[in-house]
């Protein structure tokens, strides 16, 4: 078919591309047992992590939404780019030459490709420009703030000229169209013809965690500018100001790393933290602090929660003290519960923000201002304390109410009861009494707090998904159901012993074929199954025994089943196994002698059955027949077991 990538480079991509480094772009992994890694789900939200990825299988799975797939899917779900781009895109990553039946582009080749294309040569003119003689307004401000050159090179800051044209006539060079510079938001459309957006202004690229560039930020340098002091990229279908963070890029891998993430209020704040030494901070981009910001952090830094874990993570705010900055920390405090980690807040002395911290004190006073980091509760418990004359009975009596609610919210129990001893000795009232209106409030309607699971949890959840029904063991009819039900998994499956066996050696052959041999995978899968979908999965498995222990075994498996079972069969190939590191050979052994040992005996079950409904007077061949496989089968049995 003209313009499709040939199915030989898909698979060749497929193969060579990891598929945790892909996924560790957007996902904080862990280990989660011999060949498999898991974190945060990027698809809901969650508190618990329930999506794993087994890189060797090239599959993922999330236990919780269920989704799942290979590395284009992941892709193709995460950006939003069609199948074509993202083998394009791994492709490009791989540096790895891609063939089309025509010699011409893929036919469900979209946009997006040509929107980050025209956006990284935006990017790139906009950098160059830095360096000419116009741009000295933009190189002057950077200084005056204490940024060098080599901190500009490290932002990819550049300069966009005072022109309406320049921009446009340099892209159009390149070969992108009028339709896609408008597209991208890098020129708008005037009364006779297209301008450049952004004119006589410092450019900031705002990039994605993978480092693509998908629009910009620009600050006015000009007296004759009219336009707004920031300007950002609108709109497109590469960027969304609410769901992009400034910086985010060059701080993952410490927020990872460090479990922390410390939120400023704009571009230099971002930039003077980093020169500082606070790798970890991020900006949002023209838009308020929302709930998609903290769903790209929480999957970034691996906020689980659990409480009882060693090293809990910290989301540290800076906030200006003016209402701009009381308003932004209230939103902030409104969405606090989402979190796992840690929050707290950091405010400067003075009233300054991090930029102009560094540039009149140095990098110590931001260093120190992120170390001297109080707690969210605190603040914001402060905050209503300055509200009220604690001089007065009404005025605290008034406090008291209005900060009882926040000690109640704090989900810590020891922290609780702490700040109610506490905030008792900032209003100057007795202990008893603040105890007595923080549990009034806590049984009060609770302050509402956006679902940590987003449709995975209801009301009165934890946030973790709910398991499917499962289908009674032994019911006919429900079993016939689970055969042909189009969203079959695994935690639909009955639970007895031998559902689970056969389930586990379906796993294991998936996961671990370089620990079973070939013959011996034969011999399992042509055992009895009893569980109807497990069965199916059983004969997809014989089906594409010829790619076995290969690169694209699973994937195989996976094309060979019914459609309604390709979720079952990656569910099978990513499930952790209860394995500890070292025991995968003897595991997988164990599982498959014990599945062939069983059918072995059902064998027996039913010769001795025979041999017994057998004269041997009137019927000796048959009977010494019988006799002769008993004989074979108990030294099948022997060899299985290793006797």
């Amino acid at each position: 078919m003209a313009g499709l990538i040939r199915r030989s480079d898909i698979d060749e991509v497929r193969s060579r591309t990891n598929l945790a480094d892909i996924v560790g772009d957007y996902v904080t992994l862990k280990s989660a047992g011999v060949g498999s890694m898991k974190g945060l789900c990027p698809f809901h939200d969650e508190r618990s992590p329930s999506f794993h990825v087994r890189p060797q299988v090239g599959f993922y799975h999330c236990f919780g939404c269920g989704e799942g797939g290979d590395v284009f899917t992941f892709l193709q779900k995460m950006d939003h780019v069609t199948f074509s781009e993202a083998v394009e895109r791994l492709a490009g990553r791989l540096g790895y030459a891609l063939h089309y039946e025509d010699g011409g582009p893929a036919a469900d080749q979209g946009n997006r490709s040509r929107l980050l294309s025209a956006n990284a040569a935006a990017e790139q003119f906009f950098r160059d420009q830095l360096g000419t003689p116009a741009a000295e307004p933009a190189r002057r401000f950077l200084g005056e703030r204490g940024f060098d050159a080599i901190a500009a090179e490290r932002f990819s800051i550049g300069f966009a000229p005072n022109s309406y044209e320049a921009l446009g006539d340099h892209l159009r060079g390149l070969g992108f169209t009028a339709e896609e510079l408008l597209a991208s938001g890098l020129q708008g459309q005037g009364d006779r013809k297209p301008y450049d957006r952004f004119r006589g202004r410092l450019i900031w690229p705002i990039k994605d965690v993978t480092g693509q560039t998908l629009g910009f930020g620009a600050r006015k340098l000009l007296d004759t500018d009219n336009g707004p002091k920031y300007l950002n990229t609108p709109e497109t279908p590469v960027y969304s100001k609410s769901k992009v963070l400034y910086g985010l890029d060059l701080a993952k891998r410490d927020i990872a790393r460090g479990k922390q993430v410390v939120v400023v209020e704009g571009y230099t704040d971002v930039m003077a933290c980093h020169l500082a030494g606070i790798t970890t901070a991020v900006a949002t981009c023209g838009t308020a602090f929302g709930s998609d910001h903290i769903t790209i952090i929480r999957r970034v830094m691996g906020d689980v929660d659990n409480r009882d874990a060693h090293g809990l993570g910290e989301v540290v705010f800076t906030f200006d003290p003016d209402e701009a900055g009381q308003k932004a920390a209230s939103r902030a405090f409104a969405d606090e519960q989402r979190f796992a980690a840690q929050t707290y807040v950091a405010v400067a002395p003075d009233g300054l923000d991090p930029c102009d911290l560094r540039l009149q004190r140095g990098d110590d006073a931001v260093r120190l201002l992120i170390q001297g980091r109080k707690p969210m509760y605190e603040f914001m418990v402060r905050r209503q304390l300055d509200s009220y004359d604690l001089e007065t009975v009404e005025g605290r009596v008034a406090a008291l109410r209005a900060t009882a609610p926040i000690v109640a919210g704090i989900r810590d129990e020891s922290l609780s009861v702490g700040y109610t001893r506490t905030l008792a000795g900032w209003i100057g009232m007795d202990p008893t009494e603040v105890a007595q209106a923080v549990r009034a409030a806590r049984r009060a309607p609770a302050r509402t707090a956006p679902s940590r699971a987003g449709t995975a949890a209801g009301p009165g959840t934890s946030g973790a998904a709910e398991p499917a029904a499962r289908i009674p063991v032994g019911d006919a009819a429900a079993a016939m159901a689970d055969a042909i039900a189009p969203t079959i998994g695994i935690a639909q499956l009955p639970t007895d012993p031998v559902t689970r066996l056969e389930r586990e050696l379906l796993m294991a052959l998936l996961q671990h074929p370089d620990e079973i041999p070939l013959e011996t995978a034969r011999r399992a899968l042509h055992t009895t199954f009893s569980q109807p979908a497990l069965a199916t999965v059983r004969d997809a498995l014989l089906a594409a025994i010829d790619a076995y222990g290969t690169s694209e075994w699973a994937r195989r498996v996976a094309d060979e089943s019914p459609q309604a079972f390709s979720p079952l069969v990656t569910q099978l190939a990513i499930a952790p196994l209860p394995i500890r590191e070292g025991f995968a050979a003897e595991y997988c052994r164990g599982v498959t002698t014990s599945l062939i040992e069983r059918d072995l005996l059902r064998r027996k079950t039913e010769l001795l059955g025979a041999l017994q409904r057998t004269d041997a007077t009137a019927e000796p061949e048959r009977h010494r027949a019988l006799q002769r496989e008993l004989v074979e089968l108990e030294a099948e049995r022997r060899r299985v077991r290793g006797d």
